[in-house]
């Protein structure tokens, strides 16, 4: 199959914008573009990855948005209409006599090759729910998704499209959803319905659905997740607790009830005696937390996960790189934005307690990850006696820590987001931990890996590992990637296993 990496067709959007604005958009870089703001009586903006760009000097005019709005035609009852052919979306915001006063002109994209880290998930006919702020591509991997399962599995895919935002507008669908049917939803409040009657109509082995909002619409999920149809979907909220907590769609990851133990039960579980429980199978067996276009959290039991959470605990989820086509991402210790100063030396866990200095992160945090994991180390505040330094990337380039990397040569890793899943990410990779993986099972495979590089690094040969699942080949990779080694995954599964060659020549594959 030929990669197209980005399909967006971005001249007809453009086209439909005043004569004035077309030229600035089409100065920006077409890949970075998200969606084009135009407020009446306020300068009009384009926001990209990260920032945002004014088009013009001069307000928005009436004048302006009747253009767009003659161009684009009719509104839905939910505001939202589309270019027929595409997959952009245009929304409005009205005052309140009905006049269009503002407008939102989102890019729709296809992304081949965007969901490779969850193909596993997807091909053994798990239920698969993708959660994640606005604009982090939940919809563009929904697409994708669709496609890979139609085209690719030659499975039976019908698509819930509410807001013709998936398969994009007109009565043909978007060749982005390959040869999945699409069905269209005439008005937000009948999108449960058209999920049943997709089910009941069309005998689909799989279902597509984007935005599930409401209770009516979980429930039509559960009963058709009962009927042995597989799932694809998203859901509002950017992580699988912010579902746990959410009264509406906590029934997505098995719903939560209010359980009163017994004295001698609340003493063996050491809780209160009112706890709260999950209260049924979940209706999805995978949750996918979409953090940005290039890092997932994987919770591939979501009933474990959830228990977990509703017992005070860390879910123990497995970050992958989500644009990369392997699901074994490598993690270079030393982070972007550190300047001239040299790679440090590869952390190394200690004999006994590893000191843990955070900077520009908060120590509880680091506490509290640190307990979740089980890690054998402590949080300091001086550079002299710790081994390592998680520094949140906003404050990676500051003067002092740059100083303290020079003067003590300490290993630096970095986190994106001052969040407990990334730092439990980064933790993991640090000390040789990774999700999945029994303790003496990973301790093995380190200590192979371990054994294997010092061979490599004293004789100048390459080394082949025995075979690993995937978990495991992933934890070795991260030990010879610290060591600025090659290491290549070869063979198929179950025999696929690493071999370590002497000289860094490429970027490591799995």
């Amino acid at each position: 199959m030929t990669e197209i990496p980005h399909s967006d067709d971005l001249a007809t959007l453009v086209a439909i914008l005043p004569a004035h604005l077309r030229a600035p958009v089409e100065a920006l870089p077409a890949d970075e573009l998200l969606e084009i703001v135009l407020d009446l009586g306020r300068r009009p903006q384009a926001r990209l990855a990260g920032r945002a760009a004014d088009l013009s000097a001069d307000p928005v005019s009436r004048e302006d948005l009747e253009y767009v709005v003659r161009a684009v035609g009719d509104f839905g009852p939910d505001n939202r209409a589309g270019l027929e052919g595409t997959l952009h979306r245009i929304s409005a915001l009205r005052n309140r006599r009905g006049e269009v006063v503002g407008l939102t002109l989102r890019v729709g994209r296809t992304i081949r090759g965007s969901i490779e880290p969850l193909r596993a998930f997807i091909e053994d006919g798990r239920s698969l729910l993708l959660l994640g702020r606005p604009g982090v591509g939940k919809t563009t991997k929904l697409r994708e998704i669709a496609r890979v399962l139609a085209d690719e599995l030659g499975r039976r895919v019908i698509v819930i499209d509410t807001s013709n935002e998936i398969a994009g507008d007109g009565d043909v669908p978007h060749p982005a959803i390959g040869t999945a049917r699409r069905m269209q939803v005439p008005t937000p409040d009948r999108q449960h319905a058209v999920m049943i009657e997709a089910v009941e109509n069309h005998m689909p082995e799989v279902i597509v659905i984007d935005e599930i909002g409401t209770a009516a619409e979980a429930l039509a999920a559960r009963t058709i997740a009962e009927r042995g149809v597989q799932l694809i979907g998203t859901a509002h909220g950017s992580t699988l607790e912010n579902l746990v907590r959410n009264p509406t769609l906590s029934d997505l990851v098995g719903g939560v009830q209010t359980v009163t133990l017994g004295d001698e039960e609340a003493r063996i579980r050491g809780t209160r005696k009112s706890v709260l429980e999950r209260k049924a199978p979940p209706t999805f067996d995978t949750v996918v937390e979409i953090h940005d276009y290039e890092d997932l959290m994987v919770h591939a039991d979501v009933a474990e996960a959830v228990d977990r959470i509703l017992a005070g605990r860390m879910p123990q989820g497995l970050a992958i790189d989500g644009l990369g086509s392997s699901a074994e991402p490598a993690e270079a210790p030393v982070a972007d934005g550190l300047g001239d100063v040299p790679a440090p030396a590869p952390f190394r866990p200690p004999n006994g307690a590893a000191r843990i200095l955070p900077y520009g992160i908060k120590r509880d945090l680091v506490e509290r990850v640190v307990r979740e994991l089980r890690l054998d180390a402590v949080v300091t505040e001086r550079p002299d006696r710790a081994h390592l330094i998680v520094v949140l990337r906003a404050r990676a380039g500051e003067p002092r820590l740059l100083r303290m990397v020079e003067e003590t040569g300490l290993p630096v890793h970095v986190l994106r987001r001052n969040t407990a899943a990334q730092l439990r990410r980064v933790l993991q990779a640090a000390f040789n931990r990774t999700a999945g993986v029994e303790d003496e099972e990973a301790a093995a495979a380190a200590r192979e890996a371990e054994a294997a590089v010092r061979r490599v690094l004293q004789e100048g040969v390459a080394v082949e590992l025995a075979p690993q699942p995937p978990a495991v080949r992933r934890l070795q990779h991260r030990i010879v990637t610290r060591h600025r080694l090659l290491a290549e995954s070869v063979g198929s599964e179950p025999e696929r296993r690493l071999v370590i060659a002497p000289h860094v020549t490429a970027q490591s594959s799995a």
